[in-house]
């Protein structure tokens, strides 16, 4: 069974920096691409990252401020996010069963952590 566990949210000033971790069960970790996306409220679910052994991409609004990484041994992702803006405000999921940014590819989701930056 897939299973793929967020942690790491939380709330955070403007400016601030957090980091996001995806623990992944079930499937050949090293073998595949996650993603990392989020969704405030009333939005759409939007892609943030997308990590694959060396290749990362990001979304423009977050390149720059949001780093991908891995680390295959503890099967595990995660997103260093710095310089956090209001607008970063949103539930963060990561997936796997696609590649790219875009949600529709992914088939297996996390149930997501809360992020939220306010003063």
């Amino acid at each position: 069974e897939v299973q793929l566990v967020e942690s790491g949210g939380g709330l955070v000033q403007p400016g601030g920096s957090l980091r996001l971790s995806c623990v992944a069960s079930g499937f050949p970790f090293e073998d595949y691409a996650i993603g990392w996306f989020r969704q405030a409220p009333g939005k759409e679910r939007e892609g943030v990252s997308c990590i694959l052994n060396t290749r990362i991409d990001y979304a423009e609004s977050v390149k720059g401020r949001f780093t991908a990484s891995r680390d295959n041994a503890k099967n595990t992702v995660y997103l260093q996010m710095n310089n956090l803006k209001p607008e970063d405000t949103a539930v963060y999921y990561c997936a796997v069963g696609g590649y790219g940014l875009l949600p529709y590819e992914y088939t297996y989701w996390g149930q997501g952590t809360q992020v939220t930056v306010s003063s």
